[in-house]
């Protein structure tokens, strides 16, 4: 399948600081990708490359097929920034015509745009009345005019409550599952832990890590944690077997290396009843991007 956007050894400096060195990434059709990083990782110049707003030194970038800025990337894609801005004194029906004209779109297509990210009961409503995670909306309304192949999202939940972060998501399965390829930014580690297909850690310009969360878990080969918990009398004997444990009460709290999971998980099965609970924790994407952006020396 020929990827939406396709990014090959892309390099661009400031001032002879390399911003990006050699990265490659590709976004396919109906796939989600988290971009992360540390502040000054590279993750708003690859966007700016990508949407055509900077020139890059080196490498070949391809959107949707076409240059970065043409005309007929800029058709296919669509951007949403961290903090949108849009006219206070006008509604947000009034807004989202003002860019369906700009686009050569009907106006009529506004209210069903709203409706989709849930603003159609504010419409006629001011946005000067409206709240960050409103305007947010309104933002993610204008970047669906024209039915964008291409996403590029900079923490777009930002200011959102967990309500509508959940709806956020779900407008971003269904466009997914319309063939949008979606290129995410986000510090919101636990949202993108399970609402994204591919992972990639940017640290100090450079791809650290890329892939599926399975992955760059068994890349990072971090520990797994375990929790047992023992039924009555029967703590002493289960953590005589696992002596790596830590035993508070009834409770057990061990880690072990991936490699050693299944052995560990056999030992604490074999107690049969005599065990209440198992709870099995494997690393957090918060843990697996510690570990690469370490590993490159922050």
């Amino acid at each position: 399948m020929t990827s939406t956007l396709t990014i090959s050894r892309l390099t661009k400096s400031y001032q002879g600081v390399n911003a990006l060195s050699d990265v490659s990434l590709a976004v396919a059709p109906g796939e989600r990708v988290a971009l992360l990083g540390h502040n000054g990782a590279g993750k708003s110049t690859m966007m700016k490359v990508i949407l055509g707003l900077i020139p890059y030194d080196s490498g070949e970038v391809s959107v949707t097929g076409a240059a970065p800025g043409s005309g007929e990337a800029r058709r296919k894609v669509a951007y949403l920034p961290e903090n949108v801005a849009f006219h206070p004194a006008l509604t947000g029906l009034e807004q989202i015509r003002h860019y369906l004209a700009l686009r050569g779109e009907s106006a009529s297509l506004a209210m069903g745009l709203l409706e989709r990210v849930g603003l159609a009961h504010a419409a006629k409503r001011r946005i000067g009345t409206y709240s960050k995670g409103m305007r947010q909306r309104v933002g993610l309304a204008q970047a669906l005019i024209g039915q964008p192949r291409l996403l590029v999202l900079d923490e777009p939940t930002s200011g959102l409550d967990p309500v509508s972060r959940r709806d956020f998501y779900a407008l971003l399965d269904e466009l997914v599952a319309e063939g949008a390829a979606i290129l995410l930014s986000s510090h919101a580690l636990t949202e993108v832990e399970a609402r994204t297909d591919r992972i990639a850690i940017l640290s100090r310009g450079r791809l650290v890590a890329e892939g599926p969360l399975a992955d760059l878990r068994r890349k990072a080969a971090l520990p797994v944690t375990m929790t047992v918990t023992a039924r009555n009398g029967y703590a002493p004997q289960i953590a005589a077997a696992l002596p790596r444990g830590i035993q508070a009460g009834p409770t057990l709290r061990l880690t072990c290396a991936q490699e050693e999971k299944l052995a560990v998980l056999g030992t604490i099965t074999g107690f049969g009843d005599k065990v209440a609970d198992l709870e099995v924790q494997p690393p957090s994407l918060e843990d697996i991007y510690t570990h690469f952006s370490r590993r490159d020396g922050q």
